[in-house]
């Protein structure tokens, strides 16, 4: 007998993926500083330290064309990521386990209220302020297969480059980054990782409109709107 419900529950977060399927998304986890360039952006020893995580929850996905200027800011950025999308599960996952959990993956935006988010730097709190607000993770169409480990990943805003990098200047691979996650938490099937940012993060406005990119992967065009 099914248990009852005190309201309907909601809606399943679902990503686009190429060739007409959805893929069902379970959870965001974000890597943080792992580029050396924007590592030092951010005033951080770009040395190859072990990575360090935050998350977003699953309905801050945008996986439309558009995306509100959050409230509580003025100073919205952008941050251009490889994003991965596991296929499969587990703790403790060798790197060769890790490498097999990847089943596609797409290019995606950590937008960040860099000022809330330098207001809890300085207080030692948690980032969810800063990093998992509403429509805080546009992301483009889910590529299946292996991710790409090299090529360029770059943002344009309103046609002006912004963010210019190498996937394969990544301080922590892809494989690498689940390894370290699944000792923290058990991964499964639905999760998406957001791998981290080059250098050139900078502020967004309403109307401006985000062109991102990543090797060989669907781009992904965002517009800032209005406030919701």
């Amino acid at each position: 007998m099914s248990q009852p419900l005190a309201f309907d529950p909601p809606a399943p977060v679902l990503a686009p993926v190429s060739g007409g399927q959805f893929f069902p998304v379970r959870r965001i986890y974000c890597v943080g500083r792992n580029y050396a360039d924007h590592a030092r952006e951010m005033g951080a020893d770009p040395q190859r330290e072990a990575p360090f995580f935050f998350s977003k929850p699953r309905d801050a996905l945008v996986t439309g064309n558009a995306a509100p200027y959050p409230p509580a800011t003025n100073d919205l950025h952008h941050e251009v990521e490889l994003v991965l999308a596991l296929g499969r599960g587990g703790a403790d996952l060798s790197l060769e386990d890790a490498q097999a959990a990847i089943w596609g993956a797409a290019v995606g935006i950590d937008l960040t209220r860099r000022d809330l988010q330098a207001q809890a730097k300085k207080a030692g709190r948690p980032w969810d302020t800063a990093k998992g607000f509403d429509a805080s993770a546009p992301m483009g169409v889910i590529r299946p297969g292996p991710a790409p480990s090299s090529g360029p990943i770059t943002l344009n805003v309103n046609g002006q480059l912004r963010q210019s990098g190498d996937l394969a200047d990544m301080i922590w691979s892809g494989p690498e980054i689940i390894a370290h996650l699944s000792r923290l938490f058990r991964l499964e099937p639905g999760d998406l990782i957001f791998t981290g940012t080059p250098a050139g993060v900078a502020a967004v406005s309403p109307g401006d409109v985000l062109e991102a990119r990543a090797a060989d992967l669907a781009p992904l065009s965002c517009t800032i709107t209005p406030p919701a």
